[in-house]
């Protein structure tokens, strides 16, 4: 079965300088490499009439994501800033959603979480993909634990036949193994986990 077909959407996970660059505030050791197969796929889902979207952290100065502000992260990702925009490798060839911009939690593509209250709300990614019937959705990105995990739960959440490319992700390892463990959840939910190049085991 081909990776690529009109029902098919490409989602490219916050490829932004913070996270890829090894300049970056909160650098993805590995993120940079990602880029160029990321590219490769993006070229092949065009070709092949699919829809490819991107996602873009694009925080306000402070949050309560923050650790300035009582968060776990450093500062990364404020929106209009360098950190913020994409990798300038990255080949952009469709709309970018952009997630945090009011402060909450911008893990998942899909949803933002209030950080203190909890509550859920939807970004636009979503009707994006069921506007152009999207069935199934192949994600790739930055980082494997945390967004590229959140965003493919919520993929496959909402019905969209999920795969993710475990060639062109990287992860935080915020505790050592954590990317193994998100692929591991990844794949108990139902996503699909494969390289690119699907003659070599992932």
């Amino acid at each position: 079965m081909k990776r690529y077909d009109p029902r098919t959407a490409l989602i490219v996970v916050d490829v932004q300088n913070d996270f890829a660059d090894p300049k970056g505030s909160l650098s993805v050791a590995g993120g940079e490499a990602a880029v160029p197969v990321v590219n490769r796929e993006a070229r092949a889902a065009v070709r092949a009439g699919a829809f490819v979207a991107y996602t873009q952290d694009w925080h306000p100065p402070h949050t309560p994501h923050f650790a300035q502000d009582g968060g776990v992260w450093p500062v990364h990702c404020v929106g209009g800033t360098w950190g913020a925009d994409f990798h300038p490798s990255l080949e952009v060839v469709g709309p970018s959603v952009h997630k945090g911009s009011n402060g909450e939690d911008g893990y998942s593509g899909f949803t933002m979480r209030d950080p203190v209250t909890g509550t859920e709300v939807p970004t636009e990614l979503d009707a994006l993909l069921r506007v152009r019937a999207i069935e199934r959705v192949v994600v790739c990105g930055l980082a494997t634990d945390y967004c590229v995990k959140s965003t493919a739960l919520d993929a496959v959440r909402l019905g969209y036949g999920t795969t993710v490319l475990v060639d062109a992700i990287a992860a935080v390892n915020l505790s050592p193994g954590d990317g193994d463990r998100a692929l591991d959840e990844l794949r108990a939910a139902g996503a699909v986990v494969e390289r690119s190049d699907r003659s070599i085991p992932a």
